[in-house]
């Protein structure tokens, strides 16, 4: 990814409507233009991402943040169905978790993610990562 802040459509999948205003202000502070969509559980999220339900007319995703502790589906179980997923194979994948230990645990066990960070998010490491 060249220019973070070149993005269009970034998905963020958080439950914590703290975790998702702050992410948010963020990438606003960091100059970043685009277009946050945001859902609340795995569920929803695999719905957007393959445009299913009520997101038939759901953007690509050029960034996936997603929160690893969710209601519903799981992030571990979102990672495992996109494993091998052609259309969004190329699309990168930031982990958030509140535990350093479960991103230890993640970064060990899910090398399909592309990065982990440690919520609240720290503007400086979220660009370092992107």
């Amino acid at each position: 990814m060249s220019d973070p802040g070149s993005l269009d459509d970034i998905l963020l999948v958080e439950d914590n409507p703290g975790d998702a205003r702050l992410t948010v202000e963020i990438l606003r502070e960091l100059g970043w233009n685009s277009t946050v969509h945001i859902t609340t559980d795995g569920d929803e999220a695999l719905d957007f991402l393959h445009r299913r339900g009520e997101y038939t007319d759901a953007p690509r995703s050029e960034l996936i943040l997603l929160d690893w502790h969710l209601p519903r589906t799981t992030g571990r179980k979102i990672l495992a169905e996109l494993e091998g997923n052609r259309a969004l194979e190329n699309v990168p994948l930031v982990v958030l978790s509140g535990s350093g230990a479960a991103i230890e645990r993640l970064e060990r066990e899910h090398p399909q993610a592309d990065a982990s960070l440690t919520k609240p998010l720290n503007p400086d490491d979220l660009v370092t990562t992107l």
